[in-house]
């Protein structure tokens, strides 16, 4: 019964840590060619699946405030608040998410889009398609 118990225990333990191998959450954002951290952004799930991020909080003061260099409808618009990752999906039975776009606010390119919880979902790993070229980011839970 003991040993039951503690099994048990264990188990329960480990639920939260199961819960976090998703891209759901708040998440700083770590430049890839800095290694600062510029930006704390915020990744919801809609009821369809699709995954879209915002860019909730800037850890680092912009000299441009707006997206001057986007080319949809998020050019002028203010970078904070700004949706920067939009349509991405869970891909059936793997541990990524893609489909999607993410925006790169600062240049105004959009990258397709690939997001992989990594380290038990403490972090996570962004990579940004253009053509066959690519930027990865690692960015780190919040909560």
């Amino acid at each position: 019964m003991r040993s039951a118990l503690i099994t048990f225990s264990l188990g329960m333990a480990a639920l939260p840590a199961m819960a976090q191998l998703t891209p759901v959450g708040l998440w700083r954002n770590i430049d890839d060619k800095t290694g600062v951290a510029k930006a704390e952004i915020r990744i919801r799930e809609g009821a369809d699946g699709v995954v879209t991020g915002f860019v909730e909080k800037a850890l680092v003061t912009s000299e441009q405030p707006n997206c001057d260099l986007c080319t949809d409808d998020r050019k002028g618009k203010p970078k904070l608040g700004m949706e920067i990752i939009r349509g991405a999906k869970k891909v059936e039975g793997e541990d990524h998410w893609e489909g999607g776009y993410i925006l790169d606010p600062d240049n105004g390119k959009t990258y397709r889009l690939r997001m992989k919880p990594l380290d038990g979902g403490s972090q996570l790993q962004i990579r940004g398609y253009l053509g066959p070229f690519y930027r990865t980011q690692v960015w780190i839970r919040v909560h």
